[in-house]
């Protein structure tokens, strides 16, 4: 008996194989979005953790000395780039070292000398995980011009102007402020921002604007100063996308987006300007 007709071949047609492929890579365009939202979840978790430890450390360098790190020990003001012979520009987180478990990096310091001494090369070459945010791509590049950065600034004002003695934030030239200083109190006075990672960049040692910033420029906004001012500072930013991640006083972490009023986010740079700030209006 003779088959009515030939049985067909059980694989795939051109026509299928193509709908599969169509169909798999909408689905890898539907997820990666999401993948990559996940991971930037994870890396803005990291910075606020950063910042907790930061916030932690400032606690205890202030319950130890009496009063909050100076933003920069240098013998006058205002300070300006690059450093002149006399500079010494020690910044804040030179301070709070034994207070992160980095009293061997801190024991490497020579606290007579300027930071861009030779003498202080080793420390200022050691790459601290805790003072780079994740999400800087410019992690990758931890070290420029010898000197090992960081992405996290404190606050030393709330308008552009150069660091010196009279300005309005809580880390300034040669400041000791304590948190009963504080007349608005701690809870709406920025203490420490992100700031994003670009050369020139005098590092992490560094009591300049490479760690120390203002609320004079919206977040991640263009200067509004020329940073080829040697006494420019210039304001918070980062790569989290729609603003950035802002330490307080009180300890807490909150992401400010880079849409905030300008005049109430000026207003948290100043620690004594006497204005109150609704918590929910930022």
């Amino acid at each position: 008996m003779c088959r009515s007709e030939t049985s067909r071949s059980a694989g795939f047609s051109l026509v299928e194989l193509m709908a599969v492929l169509t169909i798999i890579a909408v689905l890898l365009c539907l997820m990666l979005p999401g993948l990559a939202s996940s991971r930037e979840a994870a890396r803005r978790t990291q910075c606020v953790n950063n910042l907790r430890q930061l916030s932690l450390a400032l606690l205890n360098y202030e319950g130890q000395q009496g009063s909050l790190p100076p933003g920069v020990i240098n013998p006058s003001g205002p300070i300006k780039t690059p450093p002149g012979p006399d500079d010494l520009h020690r910044g804040w987180l030179v301070g709070l070292l034994p207070f992160m478990e980095q009293s061997g990096v801190s024991g490497a310091v020579d606290s007579d000398l300027s930071v861009y001494e030779p003498e202080n090369a080793t420390a200022a070459k050691v790459m601290i995980s805790v003072f780079v945010c994740p999400s800087d791509s410019a992690k990758k590049k931890s070290l420029i011009d010898g000197r090992a950065v960081g992405s996290y600034a404190a606050c030393h004002h709330d308008v552009e102007a150069p660091i010196d003695v009279d300005n309005h934030g809580v880390f300034y030239l040669n400041s000791h402020i304590r948190h009963e200083d504080i007349p608005d109190g701690s809870a709406m006075t920025i203490f420490v921002g992100e700031k994003v990672i670009v050369p020139p960049d005098l590092g992490w040692m560094s009591g300049t604007r490479a760690t120390l910033r203002n609320t004079g420029t919206a977040i991640n906004g263009a200067p509004l100063g020329g940073v080829e001012d040697g006494r420019f500072v210039g304001g918070f930013a980062s790569q989290h996308p729609g603003g950035a991640n802002f330490a307080f006083g009180d300890g807490s972490v909150r992401f400010i987006r880079e849409g905030i009023n300008l005049e109430i986010y000026r207003r948290l740079g100043h620690r004594e300007d006497g204005e109150l700030i609704d918590v929910g209006s930022f």
